[in-house]
């Protein structure tokens, strides 16, 4: 199974330097090939490829002004290259939008495949570069593993990271167990389970808002292009990165204990780009980092051999009585508990909620199938039927022609 160990490491001036400069010389070669590729379309509706783009980087690597690209190594420029082709493969396939150009403040990376990098004894020695990276390892890699591919990523807080990612033979799984619980995410409870046990949501941005408020209205009055103005946006960067690690910290353990714990486990399949349209609730929905719950969940039961079931966006786990099976015809959010019409019983609604899912995640998991609400108008209809209009938007939020 491939796998990346990543590691923090201070790099000596010498060495800064030269990364500094081939993580520049890779955003310059990927945003020149981006403009062309965008150009031959805009103009010619013309298609440009990776073998294409790489010849472009060999006219460019010969102009004048551009003579500076010969001084790095060409194995990230030409990965810088590859990676936009599946940005655009993705594009095509509508997995992802357009892609972006990339900007000097977000930092930047390199990647090296094994013609420019070379491991020994236990050290990384990158192309150009005489002297190993002066990594802190964290931890150590498995035995008998060598790195196939090296990434080196600047972020904007300025700390310097190193990604390897090598082929782990080891077989990871856990002895098999009883348990499956089912999933419900929330913003004041980050996580509710089957079992009644709520997780609290540790909301890592509200503790740091002030800091990072103060921090981006210094960046907003400093002279654009001034030395003072990349020391304040290092400061704002410094602030995002402790609300991101410590999301991703407590995320990690979160995850880990449930992999661990429960041999399936039962989660909903929101859509969670369309929640954060909703302007009241986009930043606790940001900053709860459902998205990044899930997909530590994906590969880590991938890893230990653990059962990931995702339901049905659109079944009323909510609004259903775990009990009876009734369907409420509306709960606003604000209702946290409610009592069922039909048989009485009190309800919490997270609760309830991760109860049914893993009773829909047992159904899914036996007879593989999808369940979803009926699309008749009925109590259990989840959303309104929109009045008729001249001109309709379906689901996909593409105009439709009016029906004559």
């Amino acid at each position: 199974m491939e796998k990346a160990y990543r590691y923090r490491f201070y790099p000596t001036a010498e060495q800064e330097s030269l990364l500094r400069r081939t993580i520049g010389c890779v955003r310059l070669v990927f945003n020149q090939a981006l403009a062309s590729r965008t150009e031959a379309w805009y103009q010619r509706q013309e298609r440009v490829d990776y073998v294409q783009t790489s010849a472009m980087l060999t006219q460019w690597k010969k102009q004048s002004h551009l003579q500076f690209l010969n001084e790095v190594s060409c194995v990230p420029l030409q990965q810088g290259l590859r990676h936009l082709q599946s940005a655009f493969a993705n594009f095509f396939a509508g997995r992802a939008k357009y892609p972006n150009f990339k900007k000097k403040r977000s930092g930047g990376s390199a990647e090296f495949t094994k013609s420019a990098f070379r491991w020994k004894d236990g050290q990384v020695y990158l192309a150009k570069c005489s002297q190993p990276l002066p990594i802190r390892w964290s931890r150590q890699l498995p035995k008998n593993c060598k790195p196939t591919t090296i990434t080196v990523k600047l972020d904007p807080s300025g700390r310097w990271f190193v990604s390897l990612r090598i082929d782990d033979p080891k077989d990871e799984k856990l002895q098999p167990v009883a348990n499956i619980v089912g999933l419900d995410v929330g913003v004041s409870s980050l996580v509710t389970l089957s079992t009644g046990e709520k997780i609290a949501n540790p909301k890592a941005f509200n503790k740091h808002y002030r800091k990072l408020r103060q921090a981006q209205k210094a960046l907003s009055r400093k002279q654009k292009g001034s030395r003072n103005r990349d020391k304040a946006r290092l400061k704002v960067g410094r602030v995002q990165v402790k609300i991101s690690d410590s999301r991703k910290d407590h995320l990690h353990k979160l995850t880990t204990r449930l992999v661990r714990e429960n041999q399936t486990i039962a989660v909903e399949d929101l859509a969670i780009k369309n929640m954060v349209k909703n302007h009241k609730l986009a930043r606790a929905i940001s900053d709860a980092g459902w998205g990044e719950l899930v997909r530590q969940l994906e590969y880590k039961a991938k890893w230990y051999g653990r059962d990931l079931v995702k339901i049905d966006r659109w079944f009323p786990s909510s609004k259903r009585c775990g009990e009876c099976g009734h369907i409420v015809e509306k709960l606003p959010l604000k209702i946290r508990e409610w009592e069922c019409p039909n048989c009485k019983t009190h309800h919490d609604r997270d609760i309830n909620a991760a109860k049914n899912i893993l009773a829909v995640g047992h159904t899914v998991t036996v007879c593989g199938a999808n369940v979803r609400p009926d699309r008749r108008k009925s109590k259990g209809q989840l959303r309104k039927t929109p009045k008729a209009s001249a001109v309709s938007v379906s689901r996909t939020g593409r105009k439709q022609k009016p029906k004559s």
